[in-house]
């Protein structure tokens, strides 16, 4: 396993070692004692999957109070996968990193608590799997416009399909403070 440290601090990108013959391959989605000795002491609550088309972007989402760090990676398909550092006081708040994650590269996409997170897909289809820190709490989700002049995110699609939802999310500056998370050093 390799990891690969980002320009947003704290954000890791996970390359399994992929084992392949004839007949396919094999390779660790997750291994807590791996991860953990590289520094990542992860734990679960809830796992996802969706499936998307080409062009459907989800997020930029988040949970406040009760955030969740992700653990994302691609199965089918590809996207371009986005975190966004929304922890008050931090020295990178309001900065983005992204992440090519397809079925082909196989790479993991590590975002902890206090990160907005979001995906466009670039392929026809993509199936996208998340392990989360804690379980979905209705009360506490949250989320950013996607097209925040303030963040400034390189999207690779202009005119992305969205939902009611996301359509309908706040820029950043528009939060109030308490909807945010704390840095902590």
């Amino acid at each position: 396993m390799k990891i690969i440290e980002t320009d947003l601090p704290g954000c890791l990108i996970v390359e399994p070692q992929v084992f392949g013959d004839s007949r396919g391959y094999f390779y660790e989605s997750f291994n807590r004692d791996k991860l953990a000795k590289a520094g990542l002491d992860l734990s679960f609550a809830q796992g996802n999957v969706s499936s998307s088309a080409r062009g459907v972007l989800r997020g930029l989402h988040y949970q406040w109070p009760k955030p969740q760090g992700k653990f994302v990676s691609v199965i089918e398909g590809e996207v371009w996968d986005v975190a966004v550092d929304i922890r008050r006081g931090s020295p990178h708040f309001g900065r983005w990193t992204a992440a090519v994650l397809s079925g082909e590269n196989k790479r993991h996409f590590w975002i902890p608590e206090g990160f907005a997170h979001g995906f466009a897909v670039l392929s026809e289809k993509a199936v996208f799997t998340y392990l989360c820190t804690q379980t979905y709490d209705a009360q506490a989700d949250a989320g950013l416009r996607w097209d925040d002049p303030d963040l400034a995110i390189d999207w690779p699609i202009s005119e992305p399909t969205l939902s009611a939802k996301d359509q309908a999310t706040p820029l950043l500056k528009d939060v109030a403070a308490e909807r945010l998370p704390d840095y902590a050093a």
